[in-house]
């Protein structure tokens, strides 16, 4: 019998991308995809003939419990770091529809804007550097305890709750991303959104937005190499002996995914760089210029932009050494060219 997977998202970047892969990796599993309407089910019908399309959103709950009790495996990505509905119907068909006969797992999909904290609630000062690097295998409880007041924690505690309280019979892992980049291999979307949206600004408004000293750090990780943790956690969910795998499952399965790390300052000049040599500005040199915080958020790059500012800085441990995970796609700054290509097409300039 081929195991069952319910997954969220599946036109969407992160989803789409490790739908592709899985399915690949493991063409015999039974598909059911959550799809919010009949022109996006056939674009998914397309590519996976054989899925069972589940037309609905996230705010449906029953069906969303439905799904989740039916299926081995629960890969949520749709939203999943934020919609607290989707995340406790998932929950609570999990808990309702296993035994520890037969457990359910779950892959989540958070994200490391939880790691700003310190940034956006205790200092508030934004576009300063910061020397706090956290990680997820010596650090793991760390992570897992950060405040509730911290982006993305209240649906991060929903999981671990979840994962503790009914360990028996409900296996968790979180996998927390940080900026993605890369072309997407789904049938939906296939760009990221933080560096994406930061390309879109800098191609529309002719100069590098910068937020205060514009020295703050994040990590970031191509789309391919985080599909491969989420099929490696798959992989892992198939596997009887690795059931009870304290090291994967529970408290301890938080998984960052990152294969280096930006300065959004310079991230910042280097795209405008790449703007002018690509021909898509007439000026002799894009101009940096400072805003605040507030100016950010309030820009046409919405909140996204919010994250220019902030620190989100560590180290992945965990997916390496318990699942094998070598990460070999190539870094964010080798994807600058082809990111400000697929913006410039996007906004029909080239």
């Amino acid at each position: 019998m081929s195991a069952k997977v319910f997954l969220t998202g599946a036109t969407g970047y992160i989803g789409g991308d490790a739908l592709y892969d899985i399915s690949r990796a493991y063409p015999n599993l039974e598909l059911a995809l959550l799809v919010r309407s009949q022109e996006k089910a056939e674009a998914v019908q397309t590519q996976y003939p054989k899925a069972r399309i589940v037309l609905g959103g996230l705010d449906d709950s029953e069906i969303i419990q439905k799904e989740a009790a039916w299926a081995d495996i629960v890969i949520h990505t749709a939203d999943s770091s934020d919609h607290e509905g989707a995340a406790k119907s998932i929950a609570k068909g999990l808990v309702e529809g296993h035994s520890a006969d037969r457990p359910g797992y779950w892959l989540h999909v958070g994200g490391t804007g939880i790691l700003t904290y310190f940034d956006s609630e205790v200092k508030k000062s934004f576009g300063e550097p910061d020397d706090k690097v956290f990680n997820d295998y010596e650090g793991v409880e760390e992570l897992t305890n950060l405040p509730t007041a911290a982006f993305h924690r209240h649906i991060d505690e929903i999981v671990l709750n979840t994962g503790t309280q009914h360990a028996d019979k409900v296996k968790t892992a979180i996998v927390c991303p940080p900026t993605i980049y890369g072309q997407g291999r789904g049938p939906g979307s296939g760009r990221g959104r933080q560096v994406y949206e930061l390309t879109t600004f800098i191609l529309k408004e002719q100069y590098c937005p910068k937020i205060g000293r514009g020295l703050s750090k994040w990590n970031h990780v191509h789309v391919h190499d985080l599909s491969t943790v989420m099929n490696l956690l798959v992989k892992a969910a198939l596997d009887p002996s690795r059931k009870d795998d304290p090291q994967i499952w529970g408290p301890k399965g938080y998984f960052l995914t990152e294969i280096g790390e930006h300065t959004w300052g310079p991230l910042s000049e280097a795209i405008g760089k790449e703007v002018q040599k690509q021909g898509l500005s007439n000026k002799d040199q894009l101009e940096t210029k400072g805003m605040s915080y507030d100016e950010a958020v309030k820009s046409p790059a919405g909140f996204e932009a919010a994250s220019w500012g902030m620190n989100s800085r560590a180290t992945a441990i965990r997916a390496k050494k318990v699942l094998g995970w070598q990460p070999k796609e190539h870094g964010l700054y080798e994807a600058i060219p082809e990111i400000v290509q697929s913006e410039a097409s996007r906004l029909q300039l080239k």
